[in-house]
């Protein structure tokens, strides 16, 4: 039974050393921060002007189409750069393939610009 405990060593040493990491850096900035914020450190920023509503707001739902769309086509260039690279030795079976798979793509990207979803009105 020791042995065994001794295999698992490294992995306690490791968990101990991830945990007080962990706390020296959630601790850390409580002790030193500084905690008397000057106003222009409070103001708005990003958008440049300050909030007009409430953050638990509903979105509509053509943001959430959108951010649906853009992955299904980000996917589609991810998975475009490992086919061109291997391109030469997956021959014409890859070839095809990624052409259906573009085709099914395509297809539904006309389908999405028929119904409206691209518009933002």
């Amino acid at each position: 039974m020791p042995e065994l405990l001794r295999d698992y060593l490294p992995i306690v040493i490791f968990m101990g050393v991830c945990i007080g990491l962990g706390l020296v850096l959630m601790i850390t900035p409580i002790l030193i921060a500084y905690r008397n914020p000057d106003p222009e450190k409070l103001s708005a920023y990003e958008c440049g002007f300050n909030a007009f509503d409430d953050a638990r707001m509903k979105f509509d739902v053509r943001f959430y189409l959108v951010s649906i769309l853009f992955i299904i086509f980000d996917l589609e260039v991810a998975f475009l750069f490992p086919w061109a690279v291997t391109l030469g030795d997956i021959g014409v079976f890859g070839f095809w393939s990624m052409m259906i798979f573009l085709g099914i793509l395509t297809i539904g990207f006309i389908y999405e610009w028929r119904k409206g979803a691209l518009e933002w009105d």
